[in-house]
């Protein structure tokens, strides 16, 4: 995985997303990286719990910093003004997070599904300019991110979305 890899994935099948960001997330931590995971609560949950089954001491890479783990919801309000991204506020908490991940020179990998929590809200706008500061920071302070879209939320005209979505990334994941 090469730093400044904007990753995206739309899918159809939890258990194809749940794999992907498994070996995303558990392949940077068996290799001394540090994971910063933004997900909705049953992701989290799945994650975890896969984590653990691959022999991932989830609790130990916490405990050293190595795996943060938000609610994509608690995280969106920590920097969403008025429906749109503050950037100030969103380099802040975003800067927080890559710093504690960061020490003793780990290189980061995260899972950002805020994205995709703005997408189902119906927040185009606001989720095309999120998906610009991440592409923004992941340049400046040079990590991998991954991020993911249900297929579901792509009602009208799902191509056009998606390649308008594809731009901001540098790289798709089948899913």
């Amino acid at each position: 995985m090469a730093p400044c890899e904007h990753l995206m994935q739309v899918y159809g099948d939890e258990d194809v997303f749940l794999d992907s960001l498994t070996g995303f997330v558990g392949g940077g931590l068996r290799e001394g990286e540090s994971a910063i995971v933004l997900a909705t609560a049953p992701h989290l949950h799945a994650l975890e719990k896969r984590l653990r089954a691959d022999g991932i001491d989830v609790d130990r890479a916490r405990w050293e910093d190595r795996y943060v783990a938000l609610l994509a919801e608690e995280t969106l309000g920590k920097f969403m003004v008025d429906g749109w991204p503050d950037d100030e506020r969103f380099l802040a908490t975003m800067g927080e997070l890559l710093e504690r991940t960061r020490r003793h020179g780990r290189t980061v990998r995260a899972f950002g599904e805020l994205v995709a929590v703005l997408w189902s809200r119906g927040m185009c706008a606001a989720t095309v300019r999120l998906e610009l500061l991440w592409a923004k920071l992941v340049q400046e302070e040079r990590f991998a991110l991954f991020c993911a879209y249900p297929k579901a939320g792509f009602t009208e005209h799902p191509e056009a979305y998606i390649r308008q979505l594809c731009t901001a990334h540098s790289r798709t994941i089948p899913g």
